[in-house]
């Protein structure tokens, strides 16, 4: 069985990149899908927006972060992952996120500018942060 999913929409706010305590680079999106149709009764158009949480993780978070922001219009595929967890006050909560395999922006309505970064200045810089720590 496969757990893959593609959606493409527009970002509902800035990513917000933030570090785990081992200097890993976690991403979080919020993504706004709308599907529309027509009523086949009425013949009128109708529409529905669908909101989704994205994450993404490692090069990819710190790509993301540099490149997009609050109303781009992205494709993102990856893999449906559901948290459970218990609040504060003891309630349990249910969360199903999109964990990114690949982001990219929508190329139609709008341009992009592919720019490669270079892995081994970023491996180079960390190698000599972790020097002189």
């Amino acid at each position: 069985m496969s757990n893959t999913t593609t959606l493409t929409g527009n970002l509902t706010k800035d990513p917000e990149i933030r570090y785990t305590r081992d200097g890993q680079a976690a991403l979080t999106l919020g993504m706004a899908v709308n599907r529309r149709w027509q009523n086949r009764d009425s013949h009128e158009w109708e529409e529905t927006t669908s909101f989704f949480d994205v994450v993404c993780w490692r090069e990819m978070a710190e790509n993301a972060a540099m490149s997009l922001t609050k109303g781009v219009r992205v494709v993102v595929t990856g893999r449906l992952e559901q948290r459970i967890w218990e609040n504060e006050d003891g309630e349990r909560r249910v969360k199903v996120e999109i964990v990114a395999d690949e982001i990219g922006p929508s190329l139609r309505w709008a341009t992009a500018e592919v720019s490669k970064v270079d892995r081994a200045d970023v491996v180079g810089e960390t190698a000599g942060l972790a020097s002189n720590a």
